[in-house]
């Protein structure tokens, strides 16, 4: 399997968008740029409504109007990270697989956040519907961003191995 995954790795450093990257001047910074651009929606919108949850915030809307309100914004996130950590990673693919933090971030944490998230996402309809959600929902939404602060803390740690 290891053997696979590797050979993928470096076909997608060959590839016009991972050589491009790679050797342009200009390109990894700014898909970087785009990346966290993303990211800074993606975990906003996600902090806005795990907050809300746990009772931070105005009344003035419920959690359920406040997840409606950002659902498109925070999908729109979501993919602008996707796409800009994809080309990212095509830049240096091999080099990704063998790092530890990368092997972390990507193999436990963010499956573990996004399934979380879907499930907070889902679950915020019913608990959102006062003012003040039920205690299952706070500590939902406390587990959400201390997965997502570990996936950070994960990315940060990426460039030292």
């Amino acid at each position: 399997m290891h053997g696979l995954l590797l050979a993928f790795a470096k076909w997608l450093e060959g590839t016009p968008w991972g050589t491009g990257v790679r050797y342009s001047l200009w390109a990894y910074p700014t898909i970087q740029l785009i990346h966290f651009t993303g990211l800074s929606i993606w975990l906003g919108t996600n902090l806005a409504l795990d907050l809300r949850l746990l009772g931070f915030g105005t009344k003035r809307e419920t959690a359920a109007q406040l997840r409606d309100d950002l659902f498109a914004w925070n999908w729109i996130g979501f993919c602008i990270v996707v796409t800009g950590g994809f080309l990212l990673f095509c830049s240096t693919a091999t080099s990704f697989l063998v790092n530890p933090a990368f092997r972390m971030k990507l193999g436990f944490f963010v499956p573990t956040a996004l399934l979380w998230h879907v499930f907070v996402q889902a679950k915020a309809r019913d608990w959102g519907t006062t003012t003040d959600a039920p205690a299952v929902a706070k500590i939902s939404g406390l587990v959400e961003i201390l997965l997502w602060i570990c996936v950070v803390t994960a990315a940060v740690e990426i460039p030292f191995y």
